[in-house]
This record gives structure tokens, sequence and C-alpha cells, in this order.
């Protein structure tokens, strides 16, 4: 509830989606997971009546925990679905990503294609540091076939895996903070020298927030930034939102 009600107020947001891993709120198993999910959608549809925007929640899956539980947050994302739960994500380090073990992969091929069935939308993060790279990002697009791509900003290194984006459709999910602050990329001037490559590649990418409590951030802040710095143009940004509308897991 607070942290919609902040983006409406700062930024007029009109259409947000939340990520979060219910079970790293649980504190080691003290608290019920459906309980933890329940409070969350009680916070969201407080948000929807009081400042009338559309929402929905993402549950990210984590690439540390052991794949039974990740299978367990795939079954409560299924489960809550027509509650506003939208879609999931594969989230945490790349140095454990899973995208690139072949033993894993079918594992996760499963579990993505069986949200996929039950009408979730899907999204990974990968290509954010070098941990995976470009062949994280394509590993990602032929075995997991995610909506979306959480970052990817490595993809701008190959012509064939910017190629494979546009191909497939999928939209780049790009934290400009988030990045600066996790060095991702060294500066704004190589942040727009990867957004320049995506742009002139034909491959569609949005600006979000991340984390804007850990970051101090808001989606205007976001937007403000990168105009300024001379990274994207009025009409880039004005592309970019209506790209984040189309390609948004909320319906209607």
């Amino acid at each position: 509830y607070e942290i919609i009600g902040k983006e409406y107020r700062s930024s007029r947001v009109s259409l947000i989606e939340l990520r979060f891993n219910p079970m790293k709120r649980n504190v080691g198993g003290e608290r019920d997971l459906d309980h933890i999910i329940h409070a969350a959608l009680r916070g969201m549809d407080r948000a929807v009546l009081e400042y009338g925007v559309r929402a929905g929640l993402i549950f990210c899956l984590a690439r540390e925990f052991e794949p039974r539980l990740n299978e367990i947050l795939v079954e409560k994302a299924i489960r809550y679905r027509r509650r506003g739960v939208v879609g999931i994500d594969l989230a945490g380090t790349e140095k454990n990503a899973v995208e690139l073990r072949p033993a894993e992969v079918p594992r996760y091929r499963a579990l993505f294609a069986r949200a996929r069935a039950a009408g979730l939308k899907t999204t990974v993060h990968t290509g954010e540091t070098a941990g995976t790279g470009a062949e994280g990002v394509r590993a990602v697009v032929e075995e997991l076939e995610p909506h979306r791509i959480g970052h990817g900003i490595r993809a701008a290194q190959d012509e064939k895996v910017m190629d494979l984006l546009r191909e497939r459709g999928i939209v780049l999910e790009i934290c400009p903070s988030s990045n600066l602050a996790t060095r991702a990329v060294s500066s704004l001037e190589e942040l727009g020298a990867i957004l320049g490559r995506f742009w002139q590649r034909g491959v569609r990418f949005t600006i979000n927030t991340d984390g804007p409590y850990l970051l101090d951030t808001n989606l205007r802040t976001e937007v403000r930034m990168l105009r300024d710095a001379g990274v994207l143009s009025d009409e880039q940004i004005a592309q970019a939102v209506r790209w984040a509308r189309e390609a948004s897991f909320v319906e209607g």
C-alpha cells in the first residue's frame, strides 16, 4: 500500500507492478506463506481503491533456493492469479545462474511453461552483471522463453543476442539508478551507449525504479535523470512509456 501510494504521489503512476519473494518475508518459517501473500494483496487492494491505479504482484523465484521452494512459489502464484498475482520472476545473484547449468535448465523450463499455461506472465533477471553476460540473456530467451527480461544490459555486447530479443519481441526492464548503484554500468554515459545500441537495433526497453526505497528514487526521478543527462530524448522516453504499457502484465 505504501509503495503504490509513494509512486502515485511522486510520479502520478497509474499502472504499477510490484515484485517480491514472499518466502523471504516469513522469518525462517515463523510466518505462514499464505498470510504473507494475503497481506500483500490486501495492501494492493486498498491502494487500488484509494488511488485509482491498476496494479499486480509478481512473485520472485530465487536462484539460490532449492528447486522445491521455487516450485512452491509457482504453485502459490497460480493459486492467487485471479486475486492479483500476474506473473513470476527469477532473481538472485547471477553467480547462481541456473540458466547456464544444463542439469537445472529442464526443471526451470518446466516451471516457466507451467506458469504460462496457467495464464501467468514471466520475466527473468539476467544480463545485469558480468556473471552471465550476453550468453546468459541468450540462454534465458531460448530456454525459459520469458515475456520480459530484468535488466539484460549485457545483451548490448552481442548483435545476435539483440537481434534475438527483437525477433522474439522481448522487452528489457531497464533500471538506471539500480545499475549505477550495483556498478553494472560505470556511468550514465555508458548506460546511454547501451540504450543507444538497443534503440538502433530495435530492442524494446522500459524505464523502472527497481528498489525505490533502497535507492531513494521514483519513476519521475529516473526519467528526469535520463533526460537531463542526454541519455534519452523526449521521443525515446515517450516510446519507452508506450512499450511499458504494451508489455505490462496487468490486464485491462
